[in-house]
């Protein structure tokens, strides 16, 4: 038996290794597509959603907005029409969890930067600190790219009802004072639909490396799905 071995040793290796690469094969071609949940309100963190949606089920989609970003100019959803694109909000004053989530923006920037299909967007839950003269210096000192991301601010209501009404990134502070919210470390993953497909600890960087990784399964979906629609 050992002779037979060392004199077929090749053609066993060989025969070896061509039955991995079968089932390595028959796996893949058995194996799901991948793909993300779409988000609806209730099946958000409560504490995030106001509760006028929290137990909305289906249908959600990100609403119309009009804000102004860092170079005093409007930003709606028609300027994100057809994108993917990663949603946060902060305010630059803020000496906590806030420099560490711009810094991953900024990575996340680095990596999508010369993709015409995503885009970054920063809201400021701070408008009346946080005026375009005070985001374009913000913007200028962590190397923002005009063309990828917008940090807008505006009417605080308006920012209030985004935060809590589409993208579920805020708390409210419950003490009286009218629109208050307390950011958290969200990022928000949004998808051509303005569907939400997840939710990513902004401070984490296992976290961002799973954004990134769901942002080009996105991609794939959004390009089956316009392939989809294009056969009828």
């Amino acid at each position: 038996m050992k002779s037979y071995f060392a004199r077929n040793k090749w053609m066993i290796i060989t025969l070896a290794v061509l039955s991995a690469v079968i089932m390595y094969a028959i796996y893949q071609l058995k194996k799901p597509p991948a793909s993300l949940p779409v988000y609806q309100p209730n099946m958000a963190n409560k504490v995030l959603v106001d509760s006028s949606k929290q137990f909305i089920r289906n249908h959600h989609h990100i609403a119309d907005f009009k804000l102004v970003n860092q170079n005093g100019d409007t930003i709606t959803q028609k300027n994100y029409a057809g994108k993917i694109y990663v949603a946060d909000f902060f305010f630059t004053t803020c000496q906590s969890i806030c420099p560490i989530m711009t810094d991953h923006m900024v990575k996340i920037q680095k990596k999508i930067k010369t993709d015409p299909e995503v885009k970054l967007l920063s809201h400021t839950v701070t408008p009346k600190i946080d005026t375009v003269e005070q985001l374009k210096r913000y913007a200028k000192k962590k190397g923002v790219i005009d063309s990828v991301w917008n940090l807008v601010t505006g009417d605080k209501k308006q920012i209030y009802n985004l935060a809590r009404k589409s993208y579920f990134a805020t708390k409210s502070k419950g003490d009286g004072g009218e629109y208050d919210m307390v950011h958290t470390e969200n990022f928000v993953l949004v998808d051509k639909r303005r569907q939400i497909r997840g939710f990513y600890d902004g401070t984490d960087p296992e976290a961002i490396e799973k954004l990134m990784d769901d942002i080009e399964i996105l991609k794939k979906l959004e390009k089956q799905r316009a392939e989809r629609k294009k056969k009828g």
